[in-house]
């Protein structure tokens, strides 16, 4: 099974760039990847068995080209994401907090977090995603939880101060 990538780029092209951003927390590197992916698709022989399939393949090529862009020289030599959270619109500031908050984990964490709560991903998907045990997710998402429920709280502690 074959889609054409203008098709791929309208129906996970959201979700690309989430996952992307995820990792590399910087919107051109992001938006780089998600080029890159698709590129990739549309170079690529393989044939899949399903959209689903298509679409963990997808996001399992975007969070290693992230990962690239997240290493390189130039990457490490940009701005902080700091200076890009004020541009991005949030409904609320505890939403604003929320997405710090993940944006802080270490990237194995991030990456599960966004892939199991943003794309809706089984921890099974994710563990073929991203080549690792079904246990070694469940641990990352326990422990990003807990760390996630640690800087949520500390924030909401300084604030009753």
């Amino acid at each position: 099974m074959r889609r054409t990538v203008s098709a791929l780029a309208e129906r996970w092209g959201d979700s690309l760039y989430r996952a992307a951003f995820a990792v590399c927390r910087n919107p051109q590197d992001a938006e780089d990847v998600v080029q890159e992916t698709l590129l990739a698709y549309h170079i690529s022989d393989k044939e899949f068995d399903s959209d689903e399939h298509i679409r963990a393949w997808l996001i399992r090529v975007a969070v290693n080209k992230a990962k690239n862009a997240a290493i390189c020289f130039w990457r490490r030599n940009r701005r902080g994401l700091e200076d890009y959270m004020d541009a991005l619109a949030f409904e609320t500031e505890s939403d604003r907090d929320l997405l710090d908050a993940v944006l802080r984990l270490g990237e194995k964490y991030r990456i599960v977090i966004h892939l199991f709560y943003y794309e809706d991903y089984s921890v099974r998907e994710i563990a073929e995603i991203l080549g690792v045990g079904v246990g070694t997710v469940k641990s990352r998402l326990s422990r990003a939880r807990r760390q996630l429920r640690t800087q949520l709280t500390e924030g909401w502690d300084d604030d009753e101060s």
